[in-house]
């Protein structure tokens, strides 16, 4: 039912987005670069958190970081992990298709900046074998996310920029 929630929720504010299906697994992040022929910052992952009893998603780069310390002072306070249960329950999507279009249940979307520095991301679209590309501003009015800074990126290995 994911993926039909989010081909129906793109038909109807998004139809010029196409699906991307892929008969190999991209439900991690490794596994979507890989399959997508992309590196791994460009996989837009969707983490599915509580701050407080407050549940929420937050749409970041692939090979960002989550920075408790940075969501505290931007959020008010210390994410906490939703087990794979309560997000298939909010979302209606499985672990591995989370993303944040179609979902069950109206959520507040986050998305942090470290998105901005590529030109088109790949989100995940309800399965763990479906995508979209889309630019980051795009994805993030349709979402309706506000922009914020919580998250680290990793550091660039030595001799490479």
């Amino acid at each position: 039912m994911s993926r039909e929630s989010v081909l129906a929720w793109l038909a109807a504010h998004a139809p010029e987005l196409r699906l991307i299906e892929q008969s190999a697994s991209t439900a991690t992040v490794a596994e979507a670069a890989a399959v997508l022929g992309v590196e791994p910052g460009r996989i837009a992952k969707t983490l599915a958190f509580r701050i407080g009893d407050t549940p929420m998603l937050l749409v970041a780069r692939g090979d960002a970081r989550l920075d408790n310390a940075r969501c505290k002072v931007e959020l008010g306070g210390r994410p906490r992990m939703l087990d794979a249960e309560t997000t298939l329950a909010l979302t209606g999507h499985a672990v591995g298709g989370v993303c944040p279009f179609g979902l069950a249940t109206a959520l507040p979307i986050v998305a942090d900046r470290s998105l901005l520095a590529y030109e088109t991301v790949f989100p995940a679209a309800g399965s763990r074998t479906s995508s979209i590309e889309v630019a980051p501003e795009r994805l993030a009015a349709l979402i309706g996310a506000r922009w914020v800074d919580i998250c680290t990126l990793p550091e660039p290995v030595s001799g490479q920029p």
